[in-house]
């Protein structure tokens, strides 16, 4: 398909909408990236992107999607043989733990149900009689629009286990939702370009602290592709993707200048607003609100209500939304609310949702869902935020 005849309008957990400037970012005439331009380049976003993820330690960009980071994770850390606890609350905990299973780790799950947070005392718990070389966390689970409590389960790990290393699948939370690395107690944390960052897909950024650090020079294992030394060392193993870091930069300094507390207030309201209004029409969040994801949210819908019938209709109204995962694909669609959003972009989602289900029921829209919506964005949020601030960055064009 070509990219005109595409939807308009993405409300999808990843990719994003990415802001004109930072994609124009990408036009910039292409340099050596061996050269000293692109070299005076990384040793300015570098460190600015440590400074984002709250760590002392280095920042590798990976030429790759959200996973290349979550593998390279683990053949750095670790070595075939020994034993990791993974943290599964959905499909996206489920897909760490297999790869560290592929990968020859000997993986235990704590398996948390569909729509639940995981439990810091059921973690500390499995560390008491069980020695692990690391932990794995998901920061926010996609399949099921959970936040997990990452301060509070790394405090449980530092606390029972102080040797084991703490790894976080941050790829559709960070840095929507903040996360101190070195604060917490975190030893290394993933992130993908095309989500928070509002980026096209293409990096891998993998944040390593000082444990982390030793971890990964100390290990015997063979690595090749992802090795994360050569870029620990501030080298570039193999050819940068230039664009994209033309674009960082751009997605940089629009993070630096809106601020983690303001990047976290701006997306809570866009998620209420989204949760209410879906209420509205009958559509129910799956996530208790205490647990509610800031960037995506999973609904699941009517009965007789088909989600494909219902990504349907909403696509010809020019409006992209997400399917249900695992035993969520015959029964939820997915609200991505997360990167470059604003409250506008969170009524427009309500009223394609809006519309799009009574297309399917045959019936008229009748504004319900929307009016709710603005009513959180009015009486639920709004106060002390500054619109008027955002429009100002721009970060939404």
């Amino acid at each position: 398909m070509r990219p005109e005849a595409a939807p308009a309008h993405l409300f999808l957990p990843g990719p994003t909408p990415v802001p004109a400037d930072v994609a124009l970012a990408q036009a910039l005439p292409m340099v050596d990236h061996r050269g000293s331009a692109f070299g005076a380049l990384m040793a300015e976003l570098l460190p600015r992107l440590a400074r984002l993820f709250g760590t002392a330690g280095d920042v590798a960009v990976l030429p790759a999607s959200g996973t290349g980071g979550l593998e390279a994770a683990l053949v750095n850390l670790f070595c075939p043989g020994e034993r990791v606890l993974a943290v599964v609350a959905g499909a996206f905990g489920a897909r760490w733990a297999d790869m560290a299973a592929g990968l020859g780790l000997v993986v235990d799950r704590l398996e948390v149900a569909w729509g639940e947070a995981a439990s810091p005392d059921a973690v500390a718990e499995r560390l008491v009689d069980q020695p692990y070389a690391g932990v794995l966390l998901t920061q926010n689970e996609t399949s099921t629009g959970v936040l997990q409590d990452v301060e509070a389960l790394a405090a449980a790990v530092r606390a029972h286990a102080p040797g084991t290393l703490v790894a976080v699948d941050a790829v559709s939370g960070f840095p929507a939702v903040a996360l101190p690395m070195d604060a917490w107690g975190v030893d290394l944390v993933v992130a993908g370009s095309q989500k928070a960052f509002a980026l096209p897909p293409g990096l891998a950024l993998v944040a390593v602290g000082e444990r982390a650090r030793r971890a990964v020079e100390g290990s015997g294992r063979r690595r090749a592709y992802f090795d994360l030394r050569p870029y620990l060392k501030g080298d570039l193993p193999y050819t940068a993707p230039v664009g994209l870091w033309y674009a960082l930069e751009r997605s940089l300094a629009r993070l630096e200048g809106e601020g983690a507390e303001g990047r976290e207030r701006r997306h809570r309201l866009v998620a209420r607003m989204v949760r209410e209004g879906a209420r509205a029409i009958g559509l129910r969040p799956l996530a208790r609100e205490e647990v509610a994801s800031p960037t995506v949210t999973a609904l699941t819908l009517p009965e007789g209500v088909a989600p494909a019938a219902l990504r349907a209709a909403a696509g010809r109204l020019g409006a992209a939304f997400a399917g249900g995962m695992g035993p969520l694909r015959e029964v939820a669609v997915r609200v991505g609310h997360v990167g470059a959003v604003g409250p506008l972009d969170a009524v427009a989602a309500v009223a394609a949702l809006e519309a799009a289900l009574a297309e399917v029921r045959g019936e008229p829209a009748d504004g319900t869902g929307t009016a709710a919506a603005v009513r959180a964005w009015r009486g639920g949020g709004a106060d002390g935020w500054e619109v008027e601030g955002y429009r100002k960055e721009g970060v939404r064009t």
